[in-house]
């Protein structure tokens, strides 16, 4: 680890010195990628050199435990003590650093949010779930751009599409994709009964046009005239689009436009995340045999997250993490839950590591 660690020290040195050159700023491009990986770098190294003090503490320390004087005994006892206690923190730190980054985390993401059991009910519950993230992208200062969707005669979603932008948006978003449940009385539950509804997220990395080979011969495009709410114009223009990618059966409908080469463009840019997304899984499962598709069938017993608004939790069931604040995270404030989750994809890497 620490040979490693001392090669990065030294390629940010020499960022450094390529950086303070007279004609850095000549060439803009490189300029920004010199600043991009010296930034990469910054905390890592920095953090080696804190491990690389203390450790010099210790040793200067020991040496002073052959002191004459018995107080300066005691006091380099308590130091070494003191940075001791303190060296594990940091190596964890450090190993987490190292370990092998996401190559897709910084991209933006196609979100998907559908409709699973329970009717109407479970159309609302996937209204509240794409205001949850769109309010955690706000919080966040990352822009929501909606793409297509089926709206429900109560006023939710059957489906829901929207590609949301930002720095590393996919990295603090990759864990929400599964089947969601939610337990409450709806609107419309004269009873009072608590009824359980589910809906199911599908989170994609915008695929760019080099993540993915998608040859014109391919595809099957259907133009047709757009259903349901948009006003009179897109009911009576054919402005939908349905595009079918032949040899994976991925079909995409996009209707939220006027345009219709605005809805292809929509409708091609969700198709090229949803095969990038499937290679990636294809490739997880060869990898870990035992890892499940990011979407279930939509059943409420397919659970990676329950919300209960009776008793006002959130519980994520990966990592038995239950919280007493749904208002809040409902608002939006999925922090709590998403760097919990984050630190036990660290841990299990870690475990993969040392094995």
């Amino acid at each position: 680890m620490f040979a490693k660690l001392e090669g990065l020290e030294k390629k940010y040195l020499d960022l450094e010195q390529a950086l303070a050159a007279p004609d850095v700023f000549n060439d803009q491009e490189r300029y920004r990628k010199l600043t991009k990986a010296h930034a990469d770098l910054h905390d890592v190294v920095e953090l080696y050199r804190r491990h690389r003090d203390l450790t010099r503490e210790v040793d200067e320390n020991k040496q002073l435990l052959h002191d004459n004087d018995p107080a300066i005994r005691e006091l380099a006892q308590e130091e070494i003590r003191r940075i001791e206690s303190e060296l594990p923190a940091v190596e964890h730190d450090l190993k987490v650093m190292l370990l092998p980054t996401d190559p897709l985390d910084e991209k933006n993401t196609i979100l998907e949010i559908r409709a699973g059991t329970g009717g109407e009910e479970a159309a609302l519950f996937a209204a509240d779930l794409f205001r949850m993230y769109t309010r955690y992208a706000e919080l966040k200062g990352w822009k929501t751009e909606l793409m297509n969707a089926s709206p429900s005669e109560s006023g939710g979603y059957k489906e829901i599409i929207c590609l949301i932008s930002g720095t590393k948006v996919y990295s603090r978003l990759k864990f929400e994709a599964g089947t969601h449940r939610v337990q409450r009385v709806p609107a419309t539950e004269a009873q009072g009964r608590i009824h359980t509804s589910a809906a199911t997220v599908a989170v994609m990395p915008e695929a760019e046009e080099v993540d993915v080979d998608i040859r014109p011969e391919d595809l099957r495009i259907d133009i047709f005239r757009a259903s349901g709410a948009g006003g009179q114009h897109v009911n009576k223009t054919e402005s939908a689009v349905r595009i079918t990618h032949l040899p994976t059966n991925t079909v995409v409908t996009c209707q939220d436009e006027r345009s219709q080469h605005k809805n292809k463009a929509r409708a091609m840019k969700v198709l090229a995340s949803r095969i990038l997304a499937a290679e990636r899984a294809r490739q997880n499962s060869e990898l870990s045999a035992d890892r499940k598709a990011q979407v279930g069938s939509g059943d409420r017993s397919e659970r990676i997250r329950t919300y209960n608004f009776p008793q006002g939790r959130c519980t994520d069931h990966r990592i038995n993490l239950t919280l007493h604040s749904l208002d809040r995270i409902m608002e939006g404030e999925l922090d709590p839950l998403v760097e919990a989750l984050g630190t036990a994809a660290q841990t299990e890497a870690l475990k993969a590591e040392a094995e």
